[in-house]
């Protein structure tokens, strides 16, 4: 498998996970350990259509025109890194914690603990790695 084609397929599993997460999240019962502030998972929405929208427009458009330069290249990236960073703090609600206080960990319809979403966001995290590797490397 060629590496562009690597490169189109993690763009669409990135947005799978801006969506499903901002699904996920947008009630008041998400999973979890602890609730998170509503600003994470609407930056990583935000964030994340912005970062699919300008790098969609890097990879269909020629590198002279300027969806394809460098600008939007850059921006895009950058995009990204602030998507997968937002991505890590959604984890945070799964993160373990003891003491008499605390409370038990909420459940959802959608898995049985944090699985689904340490798959998507370390997956995320991996995915902007490639796609900076790409960028850089200029093999998209």
């Amino acid at each position: 498998m060629s590496f562009p084609i690597v490169v189109w397929i993690l763009t669409a599993l990135a947005a799978v996970a801006i969506v499903l997460t901002r699904l996920r999240l947008k009630g008041d019962g998400a999973a979890g350990q602890f609730t998170i502030s509503r600003r994470v998972p609407l930056a990583h929405f935000v964030a994340g259509v912005l970062a699919l929208v300008l790098w969609l427009g890097v990879l269909v458009s020629p590198e002279d025109s300027f969806l394809g330069g460098p600008f939007v290249g850059i921006l895009a990236i950058a995009c990204w890194w602030v998507t997968a960073i937002c991505g890590l703090l959604v984890l945070a609600r799964w993160l373990p914690s003891r003491g008499r206080h605390v409370p038990a960990a909420a459940g959802d319809s959608w898995s049985d603990g944090p699985g689904l979403s340490l798959l998507a966001h370390l997956g995320m995290v991996v995915g902007v790695l490639v796609f900076t590797y790409a960028y850089l490397t200029a093999a998209v």
